[in-house]
């Protein structure tokens, strides 16, 4: 089958939550318009991260360096709320504890939660953020084998399209896809918010961005930045892009810090520009060490599979609080 501009024929599309040993759940308050999105891995997860963006808002990475001790995680949270919402992964450390899942320290089990938020305060309730609560209920959802997709989880106040500010922006989401091929499965989550325009790669047409004063059609991000670099000074910050890839290949902690660095190809095939000093564009990759599987194969797969899944993100996005979507244009 043709599969993202591959072909190949034992490729096939799956449920990310196919992936075994990989859970994944939502929460979020759709009046406040806000959310987080945990993603756990019970029996420990090889994991590795990077950080693109130039205002990344980012929990236990550091720990994620080859060179340091801890060798597995037991989840990520990806949450709005800008920095408040980093509170969420007191919510998943609960949950982990309670199950007595964690690295043990001998008096106890220490959950290794590590997380990322993006900034949604300026669209519905600023003063309600994803908490320890929010993180915890999102980890009570992780038993739904479905893995809900658009305005849900950390995409819930995810908008693009920001170089004029928020009046004219649009709404975005979460989007979600996994490729199987042999044994190997593959899969990412991501919640869009860049300040930039989400295109389509293959025809070059922009889905969701920056609209015109009338809000009726879209302009092009980029060519303002550029034909008006001079007089133009961006002053809004509230942007940034995370996901994780998930797959059950067997990869070191340095091949998946490998497999994050090039998903980052996804995002930058479809958000135009991408990586910007107000995106804190980070993406997480984790491995449940099932099968043996190239590096090189899973990177480039990992670049393909987030590019479909930035897709998804403003596809499956429904309006909110005022901000069109994507099928409203």
């Amino acid at each position: 089958m043709r599969a993202f501009g591959l072909m190949v024929d034992n490729m096939k599309e799956i449920a990310i939550t196919d992936i075994e040993g990989i859970r994944i759940g939502h929460a979020q308050d759709l009046d406040a318009a806000t959310g987080c999105t945990v993603v756990i891995g019970e029996a420990g997860m090889t994991a590795g991260v990077d950080v693109r963006g130039g205002a990344p808002g980012t929990r236990e990475t550091d720990l994620l360096d080859p060179v340091n001790l801890v060798e597995q995680i037991h989840a990520v949270i990806l949450a709005g709320g800008s920095a408040f919402g980093l509170d969420a992964a007191s919510g998943v450390m609960k949950y982990l504890e309670e199950k007595k899942i964690g690295l043990d320290v001998l008096v106890t089990k220490v959950p290794i939660v590590c997380g990322a938020v993006l900034f949604d305060l300026t669209i519905g309730a600023h003063e309600v953020r994803p908490d320890k609560e929010m993180g915890y209920q999102a980890c009570l959802n992780s038993n739904d084998p479905e893995c809900p997709e658009g305005s849900v989880g950390a995409g819930t106040g995810a908008t693009v399209g920001k170089i004029f500010g928020m009046e004219r922006c649009m709404k975005s989401g979460l989007g979600v896809c996994c490729l199987q091929t042999d044994d190997l499965r593959i899969g990412a989550v991501v919640a869009v918010n860049c300040l930039g325009d989400v295109i389509d790669p293959k025809t070059g047409e922009i889905l969701a961005g920056v609209l015109d004063e009338n809000r009726k059609r879209l302009l092009n991000s980029e060519e303002i930045m550029i034909k008006e670099f001079a007089g133009r000074k961006i002053e809004f910050g509230g942007n940034t892009t995370i996901g994780v890839i998930a797959t059950n290949a067997e990869l070191a902690k340095s091949e998946t810090y490998k497999i994050a660095s090039m998903a980052h190809n996804g995002y930058g095939r479809t958000m135009r520009p991408a990586h910007t000093m107000f995106d804190g564009d980070t993406i997480f990759a984790v491995a449940t060490g099932k099968i043996k599987a190239d590096v090189n194969v899973v990177g480039l797969l990992a670049a393909r599979i987030m590019e479909q899944a930035v897709i998804r993100a403003v596809k499956k996005a429904t309006s909110l609080c005022g901000f069109k979507c994507h099928s409203e244009l």
